[in-house]
């Protein structure tokens, strides 16, 4: 495959992830009345028994991986997967969908700087006179849309600022589990390049069930046991108070964000330096944003359609930049 058809296919299956992850930003908004961990452990239980039967059907290709692998798979399902929802769905919860999908939009930016001193070796550096302005203009974007955002907290008289300000450090913990998870995701696929992308997603699917699982149960118990000291009915279990809604729900995200958008994830991971796939998360900010405000009813400002523009330029300016051999900058092994 040619560095041009790489970059071509590595960016088009970020683009997929993206839209399907944006959707998990506005599912916490469609159960409010879900707590974050009952929403958190029930994805991914769903992600897990959708893998099963995948994980029959790719058995061959799963029989290549050895111990070390799947113990790998379970961290990044761990930290990647559970923790990280967690932390987001609290943080939606908490202040909205725009603030937390703004923090997040910062991925690209952190995760560039990581992985660029972290993977010189390996990827090449780009170089930091190449980086810096597309780095800029995606950071400007997200401040504009982060200035709107704080105007309407402001102007609206019933607003929490504690919750909203607990919010935005949540999603600062959903941001220190999802920087980790791409680059050490990335290390796996990409020294690994002769096994399956999607194998890998399934992997981790199966590797998540059982602590997800164990993580529902937990839940339901201590909900039990809070509930008999409690005058009323408390929270419905196990699946809350509209259960089909619940499942279906979590089924969908599932299937979609969970295995497909990891799945495209990895092919891109697999095709692309972790510096520039590390910025092409911006997807996921542009679709959450666009479904958040379709939920909302209402069309983004001027200054968020500003800030929109500068992430998409950004991401544009960077996709332009190329990786150079250590050896170029004059180092040795």
């Amino acid at each position: 495959m040619t560095h041009r058809s790489a970059l071509v296919s590595g960016t088009l299956f970020a683009l997929a992830a993206g839209l399907v992850w944006g959707l998990v930003f506005v599912a916490p908004l469609l159960l409010p009345e879900y707590p974050a961990a009952l929403q958190s452990f029930g994805r991914y239980v769903a992600f897990g028994l959708i893998a099963l039967p995948l994980a029959w059907m790719d058995r061959a290709r799963l029989r290549e991986f050895t111990r070390a692998d799947w113990r790998e798979a379970a961290r990044l399902g761990l930290v990647g997967n559970i923790v990280y929802y967690l932390f987001l769905a609290s943080a939606i919860q908490s202040a909205g969908a725009p603030l937390p999908t703004m923090i997040i939009g910062t991925l690209p930016v952190v995760i560039a700087i990581s992985s660029n001193t972290r993977n010189v070796r390996r990827d090449g550096r780009l170089p930091w006179s190449r980086l810096a302005p597309s780095l800029l203009l995606i950071a400007l974007g997200i401040a504009c849309v982060n200035q709107v955002e704080w105007q309407h907290l402001q102007a609206d008289p019933n607003a929490d600022v504690r919750r909203y300000l607990g919010g935005a450090l949540l999603a600062v913990g959903a941001v220190a589990c999802w920087t980790w998870y791409p680059i050490r995701n990335a290390d796996w696929l990409r020294a690994h390049p002769d096994r399956s992308p999607r194998a890998w997603a399934t992997a981790q699917g199966v590797a998540t069930l059982p602590m997800a699982l164990t993580g529902y149960l937990l839940w339901l118990a201590w909900a039990a046991w809070r509930a008999r000291g409690e005058a009323g009915a408390g929270f419905a279990l196990p699946f809350g108070p509209r259960p089909a809604y619940f499942i279906g729900l979590m089924v969908g995200i599932g299937l979609l964000a969970s295995w497909l958008g990891t799945m495209f994830w990895n092919e891109a991971s697999q095709r692309l330096p972790t510096t520039l796939v590390g910025q092409l998360i911006v997807f996921e900010t542009l679709s959450a944003l666009a479904y958040a405000f379709m939920l909302r009813g209402s069309m983004p400002s001027a200054l968020t359609l500003a800030g929109i523009a500068l992430l998409v330029v950004g991401v544009a300016w960077a996709l332009r930049a190329r990786p150079e051999p250590l050896a170029a900058e004059g180092h040795t092994a």
